[in-house]
């Protein structure tokens, strides 16, 4: 099985290693924006990050760790509750996966339940891997499954999720429950979280070197077969600066030093914000002169994802001093993207892309 960098008792990886090459980043933003081609059928190149950049990334998880902690004992604790037996973690690749990882640990360790973890694609506008749920419940059933993830931004990929694993239930006669579970619900879309804060997620900040050194899951069918699980590139050559096993042991360290996990797991509500972030979006369509929202990346983890692969226009944020969004400040120093402050922002951070014409 492939676990990418994880130890194989952590998670099991329900994609297909290929060699796909990279596309150079303006090339491919502008396939992605011509239509000519989805995002998924390609992959850019993944450079490892600075060293700056680096210790960013340590003094942001040094600041964040209990905080993190608690949230995911909360999360573990809300899962529970959802799944009375046996417990089958299904993490959104890649994001999710790390998330999963420190998930099942705790529910081990920490909560005596019997947990498997498994990590597949989900990819907007083309659904989940579907190959890869059949694999899942050849072995284990429809209700010891849930789905987890790092965050929601916009709650794009929460209702591609339950638009999916609606018609996966119909067409297979199965009941899989199609809600999200995550850290932190921007969105007001997951069906559990631990929080509706926009706050940063470590996670969010490195890409392979904290994913088991998995790129983001691809579906070009020139290298997938239709047997195949959607695929991804595996980064063996950057295994020296990989922290993924380091980082989950670090949080599973920290959980470990949660005195008392939650025992009141009921007080889940969706965000308040929800609504006022909804019309942030609107407005900022309008405001910037954006023709699709698909363009518009709110939330320290999303803006994240878009100066480190995407084309970004304009990095917009709450408060420029905040430590939250010092990584971000270095990614729009070194790419020269502009950064305007808002204090009005329903985020910490929002980034926009830029709309490439041709």
């Amino acid at each position: 099985m492939f676990s990418g960098s994880y130890d194989p008792d952590d998670v099991v990886f329900l994609l297909t290693p290929v060699q796909l090459a990279p596309t150079p980043l303006a090339e491919k933003e502008r396939l992605i924006q011509t239509g000519r081609c989805h995002y998924s059928e390609m992959i850019g190149e993944e450079y490892l990050p600075s060293q700056r950049y680096v210790q960013i990334f340590h003094e942001a998880l040094d600041r964040v760790r209990e905080r993190f902690a608690r949230h995911l004992a909360l999360l573990a604790g809300l899962i529970v509750e959802a799944r009375p037996g046996d417990i089958t973690l299904v993490s959104l690749a890649r994001a999710g996966t790390p998330v999963g990882v420190i998930l099942g640990r705790i529910l081990r360790q920490r909560l005596g339940r019997r947990v498997a973890h498994y990590s597949l694609s989900i990819i907007r506008d083309r659904g989940i891997d579907e190959i890869a749920l059949r694999f899942i419940l050849e072995r284990h059933s429809a209700a010891s499954v849930v789905f987890v993830d790092g965050w929601t931004g916009k709650g794009v990929i929460a209702e591609e999720l339950r638009k999916s694993i609606v018609a996966f239930n119909e067409t297979h006669d199965v009941a899989l429950e199609p809600g999200l579970f995550a850290v932190a619900d921007l969105s007001g879309t997951a069906a559990c979280a631990a929080t509706a804060e926009d706050y940063l997620i470590p996670s969010a900040v490195l890409g392979c070197t904290i994913s088991g050194l998995v790129s983001r899951s691809i579906l070009n069918r020139d290298v997938i077969g239709p047997g195949d699980f959607h695929g991804c590139v595996f980064y063996e050559e950057y295994r020296p600066h990989d922290l993924s096993r380091w980082f989950v042991d670090e949080l599973t360290e920290a959980v470990g030093q949660v005195a008392n996990l939650p025992s009141d797991w009921a007080g889940w509500q969706p965000a308040r914000d929800a609504e006022r972030r909804t019309a942030f979006l609107q407005n900022a369509m309008c405001q910037f002169k954006i023709r699709n929202v698909n363009y518009v990346k709110p939330g320290v983890g999303e803006a994240t994802r878009v100066l480190l692969r995407r084309v970004p226009d304009l990095l917009l944020l709450r408060d420029r001093s905040l430590p939250d969004v010092a990584h971000l400040r270095l990614l729009a120093e070194e790419k020269n993207v502009p950064i305007r402050v808002d204090p009005s922002l329903p985020y910490l951070a929002t980034a926009l892309i830029k709309e490439i014409d041709g």
